[in-house]
């Protein structure tokens, strides 16, 4: 529902959804690859521990936040409280099955064996999830929620995040659209736009996230 004209800048939201989708492509393509091991790959790049970590925090921001705000909202229509009710229980899907995909990446005598299925099912549990949210959730957000509640959720994604910002934002902003990435710096404070294109950014593209580099196909 990109083309939507909504009353809350939802710029965040989609720069979220779009990294998201931008990492699934990668484990997706990492999944993939016959000529090296994903599950040593995933176990000793940093890639997959920021995916999951900013995955975990944008979800527990929507389900305390978000759905609450929508719930009370339409307490009284049925229909559209349905949508909410199927955006929790889709929720509910992801902790378990990072919390199994984490317990392969352990696991150095079975591990290997059930991480292909277990990749293969976030990738299309997660991608089917947020189209399903831009299409009929965030309509129904922005129809109810108040600034001030809008706000709100926004200022507890960033607590969240804490003092990781040097990470999430070179993470968040990474393959970014233009308009995204003017929109989210833009917000930042002036004296820190420096700090980000000259300690923050490079600092995350050094580190190669999914090792990546020198690899082709990858």
């Amino acid at each position: 529902m990109r083309g939507k004209v909504f009353r809350h800048d939802m710029t965040m939201v989609f720069a979220i959804h779009d990294a998201l989708r931008r990492d699934l492509e990668r484990i997706a393509r990492i999944a993939a690859r016959t000529d090296e091991d994903p599950w040593h790959i995933l176990r000793v790049t940093t890639g997959w521990d920021l995916f999951r970590r900013y995955l975990r925090v944008h979800l527990g921001a929507e389900d305390e936040l978000l759905w609450p705000v929508v719930r009370r909202a339409l307490a009284d229509r049925p229909a559209e409280l349905g949508t909410i009710a199927v955006m929790e229980a889709e929720h509910a899907t992801f902790d378990p099955l990072l919390d199994a995909i984490d317990a392969a990446l352990a696991d150095h005598d079975r591990g290997r064996q059930r991480l292909g299925d277990l990749l293969d099912g976030l990738v299309g549990g997660l991608r089917g999830h947020l189209a399903h949210e831009e299409d009929e959730a965030l309509p129904l957000v922005d129809a109810v929620a108040t600034t001030e509640q809008w706000r709100r959720f926004e200022a507890e994604h960033g607590r969240r995040i804490g003092s990781g910002t040097c990470r999430y934002l070179p993470w968040l902003l990474d393959g970014a659209s233009t308009e995204h990435a003017t929109t989210i710096l833009g917000q930042l404070p002036e004296s820190l736009r420096p700090t980000y294109l000259n300690l923050w950014q490079p600092a995350y593209a050094a580190q190669d996230a999914w090792g990546t580099r020198g690899r082709s196909g990858a």
